[in-house]
């Protein structure tokens, strides 16, 4: 197994501080495409205050300064978030899931790989909360293909996009990722970042503690 370091850490979002500092860069980054959203993201935001939700942070390592965030959520104890507005179909609903949302980059960093970074502790998370599909959805026709591409199954592509009330009503795809045969999936297809997700250590990702902790500050 190989070893990289990155230019920034990743970890989970443990204080106040911290996720305050994710909806910063969720607010910069929404409002860079959608200048409407900005105000909402950078309200404290109820959902990364309940069990079994994990909001990760990414942190430059020379600045300080926080330059990519995303959440996960299960359905351990409450329906998924855009179950709320997109019924999945029965066989899925019944299962153990999480829902990425709110994954952002704040402009100026290194979209690609803080993305890439943020896929691999969300797939880190999930295997350690036993989830047997990750859901989350998608807008623009570049990011279905990326996670077309990692193996994620288009659930609403016969149907169209839908309005995801928790997205600010804009229109989404709605994907489907098996985690638990991840790995094998990515070997047979020989898939590019088969190495990058599985065998490289990156000690600058740490998904520790385990999911389903309360942030300090929780009530």
């Amino acid at each position: 197994m190989g070893i990289e370091a990155l230019s920034f850490e990743l970890g989970v979002a443990r204080t106040p501080a911290q996720l305050a500092d994710a909806r910063v860069v969720r607010a910069s980054a929404y409002g860079h495409h959608v200048p409407e959203l900005a105000p909402t993201m950078r309200q404290p935001d109820p959902v990364d205050l309940l069990p079994h939700t994990v909001v990760l942070l990414a942190r430059d390592k020379a600045t300080g300064a926080p330059v990519g965030t995303a959440r996960i959520a299960s359905n351990a104890q409450r329906p998924l978030l855009l179950e709320s507005s997109y019924a999945l179909p029965d066989g899925l609903r019944e299962g153990h899931l999480a829902e990425v949302t709110r994954l952002a980059v704040a402009p100026g960093a290194d979209d690609r790989l803080v993305k890439r970074a943020l896929m691999k502790a969300c797939y880190l998370v999930c295997l350690s909360l036993q989830v047997q599909k990750m859901v989350i959805g998608a807008r623009s026709a570049a990011l279905i293909r990326g996670y077309r591409s990692l193996g994620f199954e288009c659930l609403t592509q016969g149907s169209g996009p839908v309005p995801l009330a928790h997205a600010g009503g804009l229109a989404h795809h709605v994907l489907a990722f098996d985690v638990p045969s991840a790995e094998r999936v990515w070997h047979a297809l020989s898939h590019p970042l088969h190495a990058w997700m599985v065998r490289t250590f990156h000690p600058d990702i740490d998904v520790s503690p385990a999911p389903g902790y309360r942030p300090t500050g929780a009530s």
